[in-house]
């Protein structure tokens, strides 16, 4: 199998001395499990939707704001200080 590196990447591993073989099995190894857990969810997601069905919009629309809270919180503190910190917790029965 032959890969191709742009010059700059290239470069960088060399100058590092890094093992590429090494680093190209730890990369595909990562993608594999990435893409297993992707399927997993995926397969949980409808087995859910299956038991449960199709989410409200009122669902999607608290699920959205949820998840808008968890990226708020992830981002560094200088773009944050003009924010309040929500509540994302607490949803609503339907």
């Amino acid at each position: 199998m032959q890969i191709y590196l742009p010059d700059d990447l290239y470069a960088e591993v060399k100058s590092r001395k890094l093992r590429a073989s090494e680093l190209l099995q730890a990369a595909v190894r990562a993608e594999i499990r990435r893409q297993e857990l992707i399927d997993a969810a995926n397969e949980y997601l409808a087995e859910l939707i299956a038991e449960t069905g199709e989410p409200s919009p009122e669902d999607l629309a608290w699920a959205e704001d949820f998840v808008a809270g968890i990226k708020a919180q992830l981002r560094p503190p200088a773009e944050e200080h003009d924010q309040k910190p929500q509540d994302h917790h607490t949803r609503k029965a339907s």
